[in-house]
């Protein structure tokens, strides 16, 4: 799957200003956000002249931001293809899922440890939400309220470095992650999993915490068959 970045109007595409942010910085973060979005999908070609047309901005920093993502692997350079989304291989996607159930259980394993009961209240609404979400059939609101609770889950952590760790492996699976919600069932199969999660988090059971956010993550069995069925094309062999 290749081509030219889809055609958006500007104002969904141009950067939000960033406090103290360099031009390139404000770019890098566009583009990220279009990746994690799936606004560019995996395998799709960048180009930078287009780039620097849609952004208003000379090439130089198209190309800085472009290197910066290329770094975080993001972005890949690919022989006679040039600057494409970066794509992973099934059996290396299949072993970041594992990380991500890892990490995500020692985010919810530490919640039920020091989470206030502030957050846990916020945890509780968000589960509402996102209840109201499946309620609606909504899938992409169900993807962005889900967002925010294991945003939330990584900060009840109070585990800086972990919580950081663990948002940088999520945004290179989130094109990936995004397909899953709309597996059938799977939507109405995540709110019962974050029940058990903030169970074991509002009854401080660290070790129910751990198991429940791994199995929430962690993709076997069946599920996994149809998670490989339903990767997007570009995923390498």
């Amino acid at each position: 799957m290749t081509g030219h970045a889809p055609a958006l109007a500007a104002e969904d595409v141009r950067p939000r200003p960033l406090s103290g942010g360099t031009l390139s910085e404000e770019l890098r973060v566009a583009l990220e956000e279009m990746i994690v979005s799936g606004a560019l999908q995996p395998g799709e070609r960048l180009d930078e002249a287009e780039l620097a047309a849609r952004f208003k901005v000379s090439r130089t920093p198209v190309r800085e931001a472009v290197k910066a993502l290329v770094a975080t692997g993001l972005l890949e350079v690919r022989p006679r293809q040039g600057v494409t989304v970066a794509t992973i291989s099934i059996p290396v996607l299949l072993e970041m899922f594992q990380m991500m159930a890892a990490l995500e259980g020692l985010c919810a394993k530490l919640a039920a440890r020091r989470a206030t009961i502030a957050e846990r209240r916020a945890l509780r609404e968000i589960h509402e939400r996102l209840i109201q979400s499946l309620s609606n059939n909504d899938p992409d609101r169900f993807y962005a309220v889900n967002l925010e609770f294991h945003e939330l889950l990584y900060d009840a952590a109070h585990a800086q470095f972990i919580a950081s760790q663990t948002r940088n492996l999520r945004r290179r699976v989130a094109a990936y992650r995004r397909s899953v919600t709309h597996q059938p069932g799977r939507m109405a199969a995540t709110i019962g999993e974050h029940d058990r999660i903030l169970d074991a988090i509002e009854r401080a059971d660290a070790e129910a915490a751990f198991k429940a956010a791994l199995d929430h993550v962690n993709l076997l069995g069946d599920d996994m068959a149809d998670f490989i069925a339903g990767l997007p094309q570009a995923v390498g062999d």
